[in-house]
Parts: C-alpha cells; structure tokens; sequence
C-alpha cells in the first residue's frame, strides 16, 4: 500500500507481547481524526482485511480521482485524516490462522491455558492475547466491573477468551492504542469485530453528542442494525474507553454471521456492507460538535 500510494504514512506504535511492531496508517490531509481499529480479537482477525482493503479502494479513488460510495473521495481526503490500526492482537492472529505451529514455545504456552477450558476450542476459539488477556476487556472503562462479570462466568486467570488482565492497559497492546488516542484526539471511531452484523454506540449513560444520530446512518449504510451493549459486554472495552474519556462518537462493528473465525467466504460480504460504512464515517466525521 504504502509502495503504491504514498501519501499513506506508516507508524509503529508499540510492540505485541512477541514483539512484533503495531503497525498503523494514516492517510489523509484534513484537520478531522478518524480512526479504524481491527482484530482486538485473535478469532475474528477477517476484519483486518475489511479495514486495509477500504484503505487501498480509498487510495485508489484519491488517486484516479474517482468517488468513494458516490462521495468525492478528494475531499474527503482534504478534509479527515484517517489513521487505521489493522492488527491490534498480532500474535493471537498468528495463533488462530496457524502460524504460530506446535513447535513454537509461544502455541506451546498459549495451547496450556487452552487446557484450563476444554468447552473452548482450541486454537480455534482463541480470542485473547497471547498470553491470554482479552485485550478489548482491558481499557479503563469500568474495568472492575468487567472483572466482577466475567470472574462470576469463570474467567478469573488467563484464558483463551474474556479475561480481563491483573489490571486495566496491563498488556502492550491495549497500552499501545490508549496512548495513540490520547495523542491524537479522534473525532470519531470504529472498532471492528466479529459478529452478528449489529453496531454498538453507547456506554452507560454518557451522553454523547450525535452519537446515535451518527450511528444510525452507519446503520442505514451497511443494513446492521443499531443495538445497545449487552450487559454482559458493556464494560472495559476500546470504545467504552473512549466515550468516557472523550465523549466522542465510536462504535463497535459485529461483521457477519456465524462462529468465529468466519470462513473467508464471507468477505466479499461484509466488505460490501462495510463499505458504505466506513465512507459515511469519513463523510460524517467533520460534522461532530467539536
């Protein structure tokens, strides 16, 4: 991407518990932040593809001059600066896709935690980090009531799926994009996840100016319905976080249908669903009461 258009700018913002470099892009001239996050969830890593393909159609619509969703994909570009962190857990990615294989130390260690929850199936229900913290339960955001829930389910030490860490930003990812926000100051977000073709726009009772507003025309745009958070979901995740803090507008996308990891198949799918949406955030963005 970066060879063929670049004007997209590349940042390492930190390091995985393996340490490899978090990697985001940025892409964009205007003085409105936006900003794309994918795969917190190691099993639902078909949402890193969402994001990066969206990025290069919109590179390659700036670059031939051509619309992006019938909108003017130069001014957007003129005015949003898009930054996107395509893979925010990639050592859980490695583990579920099979990278990370038998002889590895890291499976090794990861394929033991599995063992302490044999309901979950392995390595194919793997969701957390790799040393088994579920990173989108590890901001802090009502972090001890994240904690009180998922401990009463079970989850009280590292597991493949909704541990929530000895601590809020325990773990060097979550760390990696709190600070990227704290630095950049989002007008808006969207955190991709896998699934149930639903979006999530609130935190508690925090108020956020426009952001239902916003949301439903995400919603309009893909043909995701536009819910409240579960209960049971509701606390310590990346957009609990950030309406907290910034009481701002970000959302949580639950692309496709099924058990994760969603088959391949499916892409074509969301990507056409989610095309629409990620434009209209563009489109949108500027609008948000600053």
């Amino acid at each position: 991407l970066t060879a063929r258009y670049p004007q997209i700018h590349t940042q390492n913002i930190g390091q995985s518990i393996l340490g490899q470099p978090l990697h985001t892009l940025t892409f964009g001239a205007g003085d409105t932040s936006v900003f794309f996050n994918a795969s917190h969830h190691a099993n639902e890593w078909i949402t890193t593809p969402v994001v990066l393909t969206f990025l290069e159609q919109y590179a390659n619509a700036v670059a031939s001059g051509s619309t992006l969703y019938d909108l003017p994909s130069d001014a957007l570009y003129q005015t949003v600066a898009l930054t996107i962190a395509p893979l925010v857990n990639p050592d859980g990615v490695d583990l579920v896709t099979g990278y990370l294989d038998e002889a590895n130390p890291a499976f090794a260690s990861a394929s033991a935690i599995a063992n302490t929850y044999r309901n979950i199936p392995f390595p194919e229900g793997w969701k957390a980090n790799i040393r088994g913290v579920d990173l989108n339960l590890n901001y802090p955001a009502e972090w001890a009531t994240a904690r009180e829930i998922k401990y009463a389910l079970g989850f009280n030490r590292p597991a493949p799926r909704d541990f929530v860490g000895a601590s809020p930003l325990s773990e060097p990812e979550s760390r990696a994009l709190h600070a990227l926000s704290l630095r950049h100051h989002f007008s808006l977000t969207l955190s991709y996840h896998a699934q149930g073709e639903v979006i999530f726009w609130q935190f508690l009772d925090y108020h956020v100016p426009q952001g239902e507003q916003i949301g439903q025309q995400l919603a309009d745009a893909s043909g995701y319905a536009l819910e409240d958070t579960p209960y049971n979901s509701s606390f310590a995740g990346y957009k609990d976080w950030f309406i907290q803090t910034f009481l701002k507008p970000s959302y949580t996308i639950e692309v496709g249908r099924g058990t994760s990891p969603l088959p391949v198949a499916q892409f074509p799918q969301i990507y056409r669903d989610n095309l629409g949406l990620m434009a209209m955030a563009l489109f949108l963005a500027p609008s948000i009461e600053k």
